[in-house]
Protein backbone atom coordinates (compact mmCIF):
# COMPACT_ATOMS: atom_id res chain seq x y z
CA UNK A 1 0.00 0.00 0.00
CA UNK A 2 1.17 2.98 -1.09
CA UNK A 3 1.55 6.08 1.78
CA UNK A 4 0.05 9.04 0.89
CA UNK A 5 1.73 12.47 -0.22
CA UNK A 6 1.58 15.17 2.48
CA UNK A 7 -1.46 17.11 1.77
CA UNK A 8 -0.58 20.84 1.06
CA UNK A 9 -3.66 21.88 3.60
CA UNK A 10 -1.43 22.15 5.96
CA UNK A 11 1.89 23.72 6.01
CA UNK A 12 3.20 23.91 9.86
CA UNK A 13 4.21 27.42 9.85
CA UNK A 14 1.37 28.61 11.70
CA UNK A 15 2.08 26.83 14.65
CA UNK A 16 3.62 29.14 16.49
CA UNK A 17 0.85 31.73 16.15
CA UNK A 18 1.46 33.51 13.22
CA UNK A 19 0.07 32.99 9.64
CA UNK A 20 1.09 35.04 5.93
CA UNK A 21 -0.32 37.55 4.45
CA UNK A 22 -0.47 37.68 0.85
CA UNK A 23 2.81 39.62 -0.01
CA UNK A 24 4.40 36.14 2.20
CA UNK A 25 4.86 38.71 5.61
CA UNK A 26 3.93 37.24 8.52
CA UNK A 27 1.60 38.57 11.35
CA UNK A 28 0.05 37.19 14.40
CA UNK A 29 -3.47 35.32 14.55
CA UNK A 30 -4.90 37.50 16.63
CA UNK A 31 -3.76 41.18 15.21
CA UNK A 32 -6.61 43.61 14.36
CA UNK A 33 -6.14 42.28 10.14
CA UNK A 34 -6.62 38.88 11.03
CA UNK A 35 -9.64 39.69 13.13
CA UNK A 36 -10.86 41.65 10.37
CA UNK A 37 -10.29 39.41 7.66
CA UNK A 38 -10.98 36.42 9.55
CA UNK A 39 -14.90 37.83 10.45
CA UNK A 40 -14.99 38.62 6.86
CA UNK A 41 -14.26 34.46 6.01
CA UNK A 42 -17.26 33.85 9.00
CA UNK A 43 -19.53 35.69 7.25
CA UNK A 44 -18.88 34.48 4.10
CA UNK A 45 -19.82 30.71 5.52
CA UNK A 46 -22.99 32.01 7.30
CA UNK A 47 -24.18 33.62 3.89
CA UNK A 48 -22.96 30.43 2.74
CA UNK A 49 -25.14 28.43 5.11
CA UNK A 50 -27.95 30.72 4.76
CA UNK A 51 -28.16 29.68 0.77
CA UNK A 52 -28.00 26.55 1.19
CA UNK A 53 -31.35 26.75 3.52
CA UNK A 54 -33.06 28.77 0.68
CA UNK A 55 -31.20 27.58 -2.21
CA UNK A 56 -34.56 28.76 -4.04
CA UNK A 57 -34.79 32.27 -2.81
CA UNK A 58 -35.43 35.23 -5.09
CA UNK A 59 -32.15 36.98 -3.51
CA UNK A 60 -29.84 33.81 -4.50
CA UNK A 61 -28.69 36.20 -6.92
CA UNK A 62 -27.48 38.57 -4.78
CA UNK A 63 -26.11 36.82 -2.24
CA UNK A 64 -23.76 35.09 -4.63
CA UNK A 65 -22.55 38.10 -5.19
CA UNK A 66 -22.33 39.68 -1.70
CA UNK A 67 -19.91 35.73 -1.29
CA UNK A 68 -17.74 36.88 -4.03
CA UNK A 69 -17.40 40.40 -2.75
CA UNK A 70 -16.59 39.45 0.36
CA UNK A 71 -13.99 36.86 -0.73
CA UNK A 72 -12.51 40.19 -2.54
CA UNK A 73 -12.39 41.99 1.07
CA UNK A 74 -10.88 39.73 2.17
CA UNK A 75 -8.58 39.49 -0.22
CA UNK A 76 -7.93 43.00 0.31
CA UNK A 77 -7.84 42.78 4.15
CA UNK A 78 -5.05 40.09 3.67
CA UNK A 79 -2.93 42.48 2.02
CA UNK A 80 -0.18 44.34 4.96
CA UNK A 81 -0.40 48.11 4.97
CA UNK A 82 2.15 49.00 2.37
CA UNK A 83 0.70 47.32 -0.65
CA UNK A 84 -3.28 48.37 0.43
CA UNK A 85 -3.00 51.88 -1.44
CA UNK A 86 -1.90 49.77 -4.37
CA UNK A 87 -4.44 47.31 -4.57
CA UNK A 88 -8.86 47.85 -5.03
CA UNK A 89 -10.73 47.29 -2.09
CA UNK A 90 -12.44 44.70 -3.99
CA UNK A 91 -15.82 46.29 -3.92
CA UNK A 92 -16.98 49.34 -5.76
CA UNK A 93 -19.77 52.08 -5.75
CA UNK A 94 -21.76 49.51 -8.30
CA UNK A 95 -21.65 47.21 -5.44
CA UNK A 96 -22.62 49.14 -3.06
CA UNK A 97 -25.86 50.05 -5.19
CA UNK A 98 -26.61 46.57 -5.61
CA UNK A 99 -26.66 46.29 -1.87
CA UNK A 100 -29.10 49.73 -1.83
CA UNK A 101 -31.39 48.55 -4.57
CA UNK A 102 -31.62 44.88 -2.60
CA UNK A 103 -32.66 46.39 0.13
CA UNK A 104 -35.27 48.88 -1.42
CA UNK A 105 -36.84 46.08 -3.25
CA UNK A 106 -36.88 44.01 -0.66
CA UNK A 107 -38.18 46.28 2.26
CA UNK A 108 -40.90 47.58 -0.35
CA UNK A 109 -42.81 43.87 0.12
CA UNK A 110 -42.58 43.86 4.15
CA UNK A 111 -45.81 44.93 6.81
CA UNK A 112 -44.66 47.98 8.13
CA UNK A 113 -44.25 48.25 11.91
CA UNK A 114 -42.43 49.94 15.04
CA UNK A 115 -41.52 47.30 17.46
CA UNK A 116 -37.85 45.41 17.70
CA UNK A 117 -38.13 42.50 16.23
CA UNK A 118 -36.26 39.26 17.99
CA UNK A 119 -33.86 37.08 15.49
CA UNK A 120 -35.71 34.26 14.88
CA UNK A 121 -39.22 32.56 12.71
CA UNK A 122 -38.50 30.44 9.98
CA UNK A 123 -34.28 28.71 9.45
CA UNK A 124 -33.74 31.00 6.54
CA UNK A 125 -34.82 33.86 8.49
CA UNK A 126 -32.63 33.17 11.62
CA UNK A 127 -29.93 32.06 9.46
CA UNK A 128 -29.88 35.83 8.04
CA UNK A 129 -30.14 36.93 11.71
CA UNK A 130 -27.14 35.12 12.55
CA UNK A 131 -25.45 36.73 9.51
CA UNK A 132 -26.37 40.02 9.53
CA UNK A 133 -24.57 40.03 13.29
CA UNK A 134 -21.53 38.71 11.95
CA UNK A 135 -21.79 41.34 9.47
CA UNK A 136 -21.85 44.04 12.14
CA UNK A 137 -18.59 42.43 13.92
CA UNK A 138 -17.17 42.26 10.75
CA UNK A 139 -17.91 46.10 10.59
CA UNK A 140 -16.60 46.85 13.86
CA UNK A 141 -13.09 44.50 13.53
CA UNK A 142 -12.26 46.62 9.80
CA UNK A 143 -12.81 49.95 12.42
CA UNK A 144 -10.44 48.41 14.97
CA UNK A 145 -8.09 47.67 11.64
CA UNK A 146 -8.68 51.35 10.12
CA UNK A 147 -7.85 53.16 13.38
CA UNK A 148 -4.25 52.30 12.69
CA UNK A 149 -4.06 51.15 9.59
CA UNK A 150 -5.50 52.41 6.15
CA UNK A 151 -8.89 51.01 5.13
CA UNK A 152 -10.73 51.57 1.83
CA UNK A 153 -14.16 53.62 2.95
CA UNK A 154 -16.07 52.00 0.65
CA UNK A 155 -15.39 48.63 2.61
CA UNK A 156 -17.05 50.10 5.62
CA UNK A 157 -20.19 50.96 3.75
CA UNK A 158 -20.33 47.70 1.76
CA UNK A 159 -20.28 45.42 5.22
CA UNK A 160 -22.82 48.36 6.63
CA UNK A 161 -25.54 48.05 3.86
CA UNK A 162 -24.90 44.12 3.78
CA UNK A 163 -25.59 44.32 7.55
CA UNK A 164 -29.25 45.98 6.47
CA UNK A 165 -29.87 44.21 3.95
CA UNK A 166 -29.97 41.12 6.27
CA UNK A 167 -32.24 42.06 8.72
CA UNK A 168 -34.44 42.80 6.03
CA UNK A 169 -33.80 39.88 4.21
CA UNK A 170 -34.75 37.87 7.58
CA UNK A 171 -37.64 39.41 7.87
CA UNK A 172 -38.49 38.82 3.84
CA UNK A 173 -37.83 35.27 4.25
CA UNK A 174 -40.14 35.05 7.37
CA UNK A 175 -42.78 36.59 4.58
CA UNK A 176 -42.06 34.16 2.49
CA UNK A 177 -42.71 31.15 4.50
CA UNK A 178 -45.63 32.63 6.02
CA UNK A 179 -43.79 32.74 10.01
CA UNK A 180 -44.99 35.03 11.90
CA UNK A 181 -42.11 37.57 13.13
CA UNK A 182 -41.09 37.65 16.76
CA UNK A 183 -41.97 41.40 18.28
CA UNK A 184 -39.78 42.66 22.06
CA UNK A 185 -41.85 42.39 24.33
CA UNK A 186 -40.64 44.77 26.98
CA UNK A 187 -40.47 43.23 30.77
CA UNK A 188 -40.92 46.43 32.49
Amino acid sequence: MNTPSKSTLYTRTGDTGTTALVDGSRTPKDSARLEAYGTIDELNSHIGLLMALDPQSPEASVLLSVQHRLFDIGGYLACPPADVPLLPPGVTAADITLIEQAIDRVDSQLPRHNRFILPGGCQAAAQAHVARTVARRAERRIITLAATEPVDPAVLRYINRLSDYLFALARFNNVRQETDEIFWEKNC
